[in-house]
């Protein structure tokens, strides 16, 4: 989907055609918008059990926040479609889908979906259904990528120890037993990673640094680009002292045991939590598929539930009102409003009028105050003359 794809759903009487007909309603509604600023859909909304008027506002600040709630997660599992898949617009696009369909063409072709949310219980019930499974989307998809991310981090660090400098790399490899003292009561090997720019500073000045260091015990064991590894000796009570008179040097201690078959081991579970990370990015690639869809899928249906209960609210009983889904952009979104407000801002009594040329104004100090009050002012905070609300699907 374009991400300049905008989408309006609108609710309107079906007094906005003279025969009260539906389908001729729409068909005003195409004549108001017209092909220049959108393309307008059909988008059918079930009719739901009504309770009382206090329930249905009640409703309708519970689904404004739901609908929140709803569009954040559908952002947090984009983002970690993103994340998983390092940025890959393409590959990105290619697990948005909603019921094997794109979310623009799952909007075009949108019925509600009664198996999974049955028209016939009482909104309330809805609402909470839809809230459950949104909270839980959200849950299962936050632990799945911490999982991920936690397995990659061990990974990269693993990987980190095998490919790094002689500062931080495993020495698994690199130091033989023969040059360790072990197993010494008052001996005890250091092996100090040195830049290669100071070395002489080092092999002047290692065997003064602290009390008690073996003299002329400084054995080369490796180097690289970057470091030379020396492996020093001194006396155990002095074996702290010397290794933070080593960092004050700026030459790096590292802590290193030596292990039979350490070499084997480590490439053992290198290899292991690879696997084990290819097997996780699978099931984390998989969810945020399914997740994304079961969101988006989610959203829309909170949408479809608000324009109901704000149909009712604005409309009045007994329901006789045409749903319709503009496809635009965010460029023209406004011109559509504009041409849909010119058509129907008598549905707004008081608060629009015309100026002498016969433009559409709206008289906000009269209305504002006594419609933001009443639920009608939409998540802009600015009050339209018919039920519409404004959203994008990244």
């Amino acid at each position: 989907m374009s991400k300049n794809t905008r989408f309006l759903l609108i609710s309107l009487p079906a007094s906005i055609s003279p025969s009260n007909d539906h389908d001729e309603a729409l068909t005003a509604l195409r004549s108001a918008v017209t092909t220049d600023h959108g393309t307008v859909f059909p988008f059918s909304i079930p009719e739901f059990k009504i309770g009382t008027l206090d329930a249905l506002v009640q409703q309708a600040d519970e689904l404004a926040k739901l609908e929140a709630g709803c569009e954040a997660v559908v952002g947090k599992v984009g983002d970690s479609l993103r994340t998983i898949l390092e940025g890959d617009e393409g590959k990105i696009a290619q697990q948005k889908t909603v019921n094997d369909k794109s979310a623009e063409q799952y909007l075009k072709s949108f019925h509600w979906n009664k198996t999974k949310y049955q028209a016939n219980k009482p909104l309330g019930e809805i609402i909470e259904t839809l809230h459950k499974e949104v909270t839980s989307i959200d849950n299962q998809v936050k632990d799945k990528y911490n999982s991920y991310n936690q397995i990659k981090t061990n990974l990269t660090s693993l990987q980190r120890k095998q490919t790094g400098n002689l500062s931080n790399k495993s020495l698994s490899n690199v130091v033989p037993a023969s040059l360790l003292v072990q197993d010494s009561d008052y001996l005890e090997t250091h092996l100090i990673a040195v830049p290669r720019t100071i070395t002489k500073d080092f092999l002047r000045a290692y065997e003064t640094l602290t009390p008690m260091v073996v003299p002329r015990s400084a054995v080369q064991v490796a180097a690289d680009e970057e470091f030379t590894l020396y492996a020093v000796t001194t006396f155990k009570k002095h074996s702290h002292e010397f290794i933070h008179k080593c960092r004050e040097s700026k030459w790096t201690p590292r802590d290193f045991k030596y292990k039979e078959g350490g070499k084997k081991e480590e490439s053992k579970e290198l290899e292991r939590v690879g696997k084990e990370e290819k097997k996780v990015w699978g099931e984390a690639l998989r969810l945020g598929r399914t997740a994304w869809g079961e969101s988006v899928m989610a959203w829309v249906h909170v949408l479809a539930l608000r324009v109901f209960v704000e149909t009712v609210l604005r409309y009045g009983l007994p329901l006789n009102f045409v749903c319709g889904l503009i496809r635009t952009t965010s460029k023209l979104a406004k011109r559509a409003r504009s041409s849909l407000d010119a058509s129907y801002s008598y549905l707004g009594g008081n608060a629009f009028g015309r100026d002498k040329k016969g433009r559409v104004t709206k008289d906000d100090s009269s209305t504002s105050a006594d419609m933001q009050a009443a639920g009608h002012m939409g998540d802009s905070g600015e009050y339209s003359p018919y039920v519409c609300y404004e959203f994008e699907i990244q």
